[in-house]
């Protein structure tokens, strides 16, 4: 399995999204009552601190970016891109 990048943005986003979820599952299991409206400030806020998360990882990681003037080769990319079991 090739490897993917760390979105901290889209892990905020599901843990708000499983919130809301489980909120409606205690509701529907006899747990607890949750009124209709509660979903709306659980998945609003996490979508906003989404957001605030997936831009701040993006600022950082441009702030640790080698700068425009140096270059990558481009064969050096694409073989660090291959995995070793397929070169």
């Amino acid at each position: 399995m090739l490897r993917h990048e760390f979105q901290p943005g889209r892990l905020v986003a599901g843990l708000f999204l499983a919130g809301a979820g489980v909120a409606y599952v205690g509701d529907a299991g006899g747990a607890w009552e949750t009124p209709w409206f509660a979903i709306i400030p659980i998945v609003i806020g996490g979508l906003c601190l989404a957001a605030v998360t997936g831009l701040l990882a993006r600022a950082i990681r441009r702030h640790r970016a080698p700068r425009a003037g140096r270059r990558a080769d481009p064969e050096e990319a694409r073989a660090a891109a291959v995995p070793p079991a397929q070169r």
